[in-house]
């Protein structure tokens, strides 16, 4: 499985992006898939997850009611639209994919769940 994580950029505070992560490999629509990001000096983090139905989703509580995760099953694709970005958000964002066929709260968070991760993409925030 490959994934092709793309749309970051430089956008300023109270600004929208896109990020779109396409997948090949695999049978798109049996795996759940997540985002996480690293900031400058910090740790890699959970974003969002979204299962391989789309009918669950996942967030971090710094980001929820701001950023939307969604899959698009028959482009193989799953998106996070990012709104009302901050100065924080500045990151690169990382696509990554759950072979695992569970979904939970407490694994969807878990960076060890996932068996394949993209490039990332860098989102920068000014402000």
């Amino acid at each position: 499985v490959q994934l092709q994580a793309s749309g970051g950029g430089l956008v300023q505070a109270g600004g929208s992006l896109r990020l779109s992560c396409a997948a090949s490999g695999g049978t798109f629509s049996s795996y759940s898939m997540g985002w996480f990001r690293q900031g400058p000096g910090k740790e890699r983090e959970f974003v969002s997850a979204i299962n391989w139905g789309g009918t669950l989703r996942y967030y971090a509580d710094s980001v929820k009611g701001r950023f939307t995760i969604s899959r698009d099953n028959a482009k193989n694709t799953v998106y996070l639209q990012m709104n009302s970005l901050k100065p924080e958000d500045t990151a690169v964002y990382y696509c990554a994919a759950d072979f695992s066929g569970t979904f939970t709260y407490t694994g969807a968070r878990a960076q060890r769940e996932y068996d394949y991760w993209g490039q990332g993409t860098l989102v920068t925030v000014s402000s």
